[in-house]
């Protein structure tokens, strides 16, 4: 949302690109905003319900199978997360159809190479692991490869900003996924509840997709133009594929040091975890468009910056902290006490997801610029952590290594981030800036410890526990208010039309 104080970006440029109707870019962002929220939130709440359900109706040894089968099928995922899409918003030919046709044939390409390599390389895992049972598994999960290629389309409205159109064909690949999820699962299908679940849904948002294009499909291969996808992805496979070599060393030293329980915990901890970067998927997924039409201009990204990640650390930071403060009374009251175990690592990961909504979406700024190269880097650095700490201490201290562990790839992470963003914009505080994020949680944290002191350590009940946690959202969105009033107040305004001049960031 850039400052209206600030020249405004050539209207007819953008509107080549984006459907604006009579709205202006701020507008049409933050209403954006407002869709993506509304279909993302409720998105997210059933695959939370999902993972509730099969937590609930999978023992711990069965669910870490399915993380071992999940990662078999997928361990060459950073061939397959190259940024086809995000170099197609990014890209301004004349002919939007044209352009649509060779990025859907390179996709296409690229996944069907996916799909073979992974279908050769399951029975060296299943070798590796010693555990031949996950190659028939993890062959028809690979053909969710094959149907996510059906859903470029969406491709075309998100680059058109054209959101609520993009997430209600997008949404129905979670829906279908969920009800066939929980239908096997409740049958008594274990893990292949998961993966009958995830092949039918994204297959079916793939066909819905191929319906809804508004361009016919041709095969498009133009070697100049693969090597220009290809110039953008490379960083950003090495990233992937340094984010794929943790989880599997992850799952390679586990099996020997924590066994499958403790793999069960370590994904049921991240997965939870991952819950609160889903508003941050939301702005950075509404606002990518939008910075990739104002890329030239520093002032417009800077300020479009620092308020998208003020507006995602609303949720990001206090579910984060929510996590470290109730994980025992979610796994007592919710999850069950075979997942016990996980009780550490879920308040760990809680505390790791707050601090990292801090410069949450940097990347998407590097992305929208065409630099992609601090990527790798950061990932690259990530990994190098991970082996050099986390393994070892796997070793000896089991699970809390490897707490220990991903808390220093953590702190590497944003370190990482703070260095790339200072060159960028000259005006980045990264201190300042994790200050604010942190300052509205802080008396709704102490306001529960307060009501647990007074409490003095009696018998826990699911009544109390509710009670403290309605205490902690009340404060958050009181304390939320009176330290971002001005950035919310102007963001509604985007939503009536009306802003006012908004303040300096």
């Amino acid at each position: 949302m850039p400052d209206q104080s600030a020249p405004a970006p050539d209207r007819a440029a953008i509107e080549e690109r984006i459907a604006l109707g009579d709205r202006s870019l701020r507008e049409h962002t933050a209403r954006g905003t407002i869709i993506n929220a509304a279909f993302s939130v409720g998105l997210a709440g059933l695959g939370l319900l999902r993972q509730l359900i099969i937590a609930a109706l999978l023992t711990a040894s069965e669910f870490g199978l399915w993380g071992v089968i999940f990662f078999s099928a997928t361990a060459l995922i950073f061939l397959l997360d190259v940024g086809l899409s995000d170099k197609f918003v990014q890209q301004a030919e004349r002919d939007q159809e044209a352009a649509f046709q060779k990025a859907f044939t390179i996709n296409l390409v690229w996944r069907l190479g996916f799909f073979l390599i992974s279908l050769a390389t399951l029975p060296l895992f299943a070798e590796l692991y010693g555990r031949p049972e996950i190659v028939v598994p993890g062959m028809v999960l690979s053909l969710a490869v094959i149907g996510s290629a059906l859903q470029s389309p969406l491709w075309i409205f998100y680059r058109e900003m054209r959101f609520a159109r993009q997430r209600a064909l997008h949404s129905i690949d979670p829906v279908v996924g969920l009800v066939v999820t929980a239908i096997l699962g409740a049958a008594g299908a274990g893990y292949w509840s998961l993966i009958i679940g995830g092949v039918v849904g994204i297959w079916a948002s793939g066909i819905v997709a191929l319906v809804a294009c508004p361009y016919p499909l041709r095969w498009r291969f133009e070697r100049r133009l693969f090597g220009e996808y290809f110039s953008f992805s490379w960083p950003i496979v090495l990233a992937s594929a340094s984010g794929v070599a943790m989880v599997q060393l992850a799952i390679i030293v586990g099996e020997d040091t924590v066994g499958l329980a403790g793999i069960g915990a370590i994904g049921l901890a991240a997965q939870v975890g991952r819950f609160a970067e889903r508003v941050d998927q939301i702005v950075t997924q509404t606002v990518y468009p939008a910075i990739c039409a104002v890329r030239d201009r520093t002032d417009l990204l800077f300020e479009a910056f620092v308020k998208s990640n003020r507006l995602a650390l609303m949720w990001g930071m206090p579910f984060g902290l929510a996590l470290v403060l109730f994980a025992p009374d979610l796994v007592e009251y919710v999850f069950g006490a075979k997942w016990d175990i996980a009780v550490g690592l879920l308040q760990l990961f809680g505390a790791m997801a707050a601090l990292s909504q801090i410069a949450f979406n940097w990347m998407a700024f590097f992305l929208a610029t065409g630099n992609t190269k601090p990527l790798a880097v950061n990932l690259g650095l990530q990994l190098v952590t991970f082996a050099a700490v986390a393994v070892p201490l796997m070793f000896s201290d089991g699970l809390t290594g490897y707490g220990i562990g991903m808390a220093c790839v953590l702190i590497v992470d944003l370190c990482v981030r703070a260095y790339f963003l200072t060159r960028l914009f000259s005006g980045f505080q990264m201190l300042r800036h994790t200050v604010r994020a942190i300052a509205p949680s802080v008396p709704a944290v102490a306001a529960v410890l307060a009501m647990r002191l007074v409490e003095g350590g009696g018998e826990r009940t699911l009544g109390l526990a509710v009670a403290e946690l309605v205490l902690y959202a009340a404060v958050t969105v009181v304390a939320t208010w009176l330290t971002e009033r001005a950035l919310i107040r102007e963001v509604l305004g985007y939503l009536r039309g009306r802003a006012k001049t908004p303040q300096p960031a």
